[in-house]
């Protein structure tokens, strides 16, 4: 029986025989936290054995502003302005989950032309998105051309955002009922100049990610994910599908005017990869780009054939939603963004959950960094695609 008088040491080293006989220890080393790049600060406690990593956790908090309880003593208008910021490169997809939420609750039916137009500018807030990481991720890699490039593209659609909402990067143009107003004159046939120059030079970025042997060499085979690890953890968006997993709510559980688009005939496929290491990560952003592209071609087509009409719904002074309980997820361009709203039936939510989906996405790194070297740490980290407000809240 052991001794209940005797202490714990609070700390423990694992000493071990290695070359030559020479008595080696585990090395607990801290990446962090500081703010690399535009992730957000974010803090991994290592510990390696050599080169090579025994054990990773991943310390978050140093971002979080307490967005859940921030919600519960706003009214669902002034709800939208902080939703809009946890993933600061998806404020439109934040918002949208929000008043889609308050819009079942009401039981309320969004103006088709309003339907129509936020799927336009989701897909628009997709690829904005993704570019930040097509360019970023290779300067992570030691490469810097392609995020100039990458950055081109963006102020490109970056312009039109901000022409239609007055916001560059958090959007607000999403309201109860619909958007804030109707899109400017002239404004659909400039997205489509827009997308079409970013489609004639989105080769000059492809060429300098695809096939090049550097970056290849760095990410290939490199930080491998199963199937089986993603649905453990709760992995969603590109990364789940870079590693097998064939889901996609536009599809499988379709919002907006995603049934249509994900249809037969429609533009929307689901792009997968089976590798599931760095470079299937990679290809995956890569290839949603064309096809969030294709999906605002299409949506354009069908608002230069509508008849002009309204874009929201009259709302209350005071807008209360009935009591009851809703759960809204929506495919953000970084994977499941749910938001799990309880009401009391007053004008503040008495609970609203935020689930984002860059929490479980770096989660999943304390079964993937383990058994890999340190210099391969930095590719795999920069391939999780995260934004760490996401996780914060």
């Amino acid at each position: 029986m052991p001794d209940p008088t005797e202490t714990t040491p609070l700390t423990q080293s694992t000493v071990t025989v290695g070359a030559g006989g020479l008595a080696t220890a585990d090395m607990v080393l801290n990446i962090g936290p500081q703010h690399p790049a535009t992730h957000g600060v974010l803090r991994l406690r290592l510990t390696l054995d050599g080169e090579r990593i025994v054990a990773a956790e991943p310390i978050i908090g140093y971002m979080h502003r307490g967005a859940e309880k921030l919600f519960e003593v706003r009214d669902y208008r002034q709800i939208i302005v902080l939703a809009n910021r946890h993933d600061w490169l998806s404020a439109f997809g934040n918002e949208l989950g929000v008043v889609l939420a308050v819009e079942e609750m009401l039981g309320m039916e969004v103006p088709e032309r309003a339907v129509w137009l936020r799927t336009l500018l989701a897909e628009l807030n997709r690829v904005l998105n993704h570019l930040m990481f097509l360019g970023s991720y290779p300067l992570e890699l030691g490469a810097i051309t392609p995020v100039f490039y990458a950055f081109r593209e963006r102020e490109e659609l970056q312009a039109v955002m901000e022409e239609a909402s007055g916001g560059r990067m958090h959007y607000m143009f999403n309201r109860v009922g619909g958007l804030k107003e109707d899109v400017p004159a002239g404004w659909l046939g400039r997205v489509d100049d827009a997308v079409q120059a970013v489609r004639r030079r989105l080769p000059d970025l492809e060429s300098m990610i695809v096939g090049n042997e550097i970056l290849a060499g760095r990410t290939r085979g490199v930080g491998v994910l199963d199937e089986a690890t993603v649905q453990a953890y709760g992995v969603s968006g590109p990364i789940a599908r870079a590693s097998g997993l064939d889901v996609d709510l536009r599809r499988d559980a379709p919002y907006l005017a995603y049934a249509g688009l994900f249809g037969p005939g429609g533009p929307g496929r689901v792009v997968t990869r089976t590798e599931g290491d760095c470079l299937a990560r990679l290809e995956v952003l890569l290839e949603q780009v064309h096809v969030s592209l294709d999906l605002v071609e299409h949506c354009l087509s069908v608002l230069g054939s509508m008849t002009p009409g309204p874009v929201n719904q009259r709302l209350p002074k005071v807008l209360k939603v009935p009591e009851g309980e809703t759960y809204v997820a929506t495919e953000n361009p970084l994977g499941f963004n749910g938001y799990f709203l309880v009401s009391r039936g007053e004008k503040t939510p008495w609970r609203l959950k935020l689930r984002s989906a860059s929490f479980n996405n770096v989660q999943v790194l304390t079964e993937l960094l383990p058994g890999t070297l340190v210099s391969d740490m930095v590719a795999i980290l920069g391939s999780m695609f995260f934004v760490v407000g996401d996780i914060d809240k």
